[in-house]
């Protein structure tokens, strides 16, 4: 029997983290031909991914340019994927969470008559500008879709609400597969600081901040926090692995730029953003991924976001939603460095997102679909 062609579409780096053990459980069934495009819609922090994981993409559309806006990247990915689709033939595409890539990467596939899985499905804040614009992108994706890959029962009851019941399965997020290969004892860091840290005399607050939607004051408030929580607290190290975007690199360096115990360093590679945030003490973050990454090192996370499309960590108590205000950013974090009960709390509680075989169930639910395999069982937390 012909093997089935399923094309995996990606173009940022929090995608390809994710989707690289997708990619590489696939190309290890005998059924199936893996089949890789990227878009390149960040250029540097993807080409960290794919050498992390070694990964070497069929298709590269190399979409990247300076002051890139939303239309010119999903314009770029949907002309490059037409050229793809056409050439690499696939049976499905496979597309992640909701970035632009993702929006005209199921556009496309729609386009071209070919079915579409959606890993990360179900996601939602219920407010079309935050996250912006990926609450839209991934609602969209939802209407062109025709199997749904939900990491927690929650993301499939989000679907259900929206009518959404047929190919939905629960299975785990595919970045805990991801971490069972990155994190390893005694990692070296190529960045020297990151080795210098005193990990075992100090509390090390590993920081990320670069969400459009936090542009502005949210930016400014929550950097000026970042900043007396530094200054405030002699026993902890802040690092803070700063985006490629101008304006958080100006904000971050406004802020934080001369305080001794701030390290702004450059956006990490994958295995090392995963081994460092083994190594800390407490995550403070308006990244997705980093709130499901943590709870499974058994790091608390504070969200710099005024909502979440990740209910489930602050449910089991993993998370906390600290917004974007300075006061209760400040408050929260003290809360978690001076009362050993109160981060005990969220460091020992149950990791909501998997398992490590999400990327197992997906690739049997794709056998299914196409008639050569069982329905496989859902992940329960």
């Amino acid at each position: 029997m012909e093997q089935l062609r399923i094309m995996s579409v990606f173009g940022t780096r929090p995608e390809a983290i994710k989707m690289a053990p997708l990619v590489k459980e696939l190309a290890g069934r005998a059924e199936i031909a893996s089949l890789c495009c990227v878009t390149a819609q960040h250029r540097e922090m993807l080409d960290s991914v794919l050498e992390v994981f070694d990964l070497k993409p069929d298709w590269d559309l190399d979409i990247m340019t300076p002051q890139q806006t939303l239309s010119t990247i999903t314009s770029k990915c949907l002309l490059g994927m037409d050229e793809a689709v056409d050439k690499l033939r696939p049976d499905m595409i496979l597309v992640h969470g909701d970035t632009s890539t993702t929006f005209a990467g199921a556009l496309s596939a729609f386009y071209h008559k070919v079915p579409v899985g959606h890993v990360e499905a179900g996601l939602r804040t219920y407010d079309k500008y935050s996250p912006y614009p990926e609450e839209m992108n991934r609602k969209l994706v939802t209407a062109i879709a025709d199997l749904y890959f939900c990491p927690t029962e929650n993301n499939r009851e989000n679907l259900r609400r929206e009518g959404v019941t047929e190919g939905v399965f629960v299975t785990g997020n595919t970045v805990i597969d991801a971490l069972h290969t990155t994190v390893r004892p005694g990692c070296r860091f190529s960045t020297e600081i990151l080795n210098a840290l005193p990990y075992d005399s100090k509390k090390i607050l590993l920081v990320t901040c670069h969400r459009r939607e936090n542009y502005g004051q949210p930016m400014e408030d929550i950097m000026a926090a970042l900043a007396h929580i530094a200054r405030s607290h002699d026993g902890v190290e802040l690092v803070y692995p700063v985006h490629l975007s101008p304006v958080v690199q100006a904000c971050a360096k406004k802020h934080l730029g001369d305080i001794p115990n701030v390290h702004l360093i450059p956006p990490l590679a994958a295995d090392e953003m995963h081994n460092l945030m083994a190594r800390c003490f407490l995550v403070l973050t308006d990244s997705g991924g980093l709130q499901e990454e943590a709870p499974a090192l058994g790091k608390p996370v504070l969200v710099l976001r005024r909502e979440t499309e990740r209910p489930e960590a602050v449910a089991a108590g993993t998370a906390k939603l600290a917004g974007v205000a300075y006061a209760d950013i400040v408050s929260m974090a003290h809360q978690l460095i001076t009362d050993p009960a109160a981060y005990a709390a969220m460091a020992h509680a149950v990791n909501p997102y998997g398992d490590g075989l999400a990327c197992r169930r997906i690739a049997d639910a794709i056998l299914w679909h196409f008639g050569r395999g069982p329905r496989p069982g859902d992940f329960t937390a």
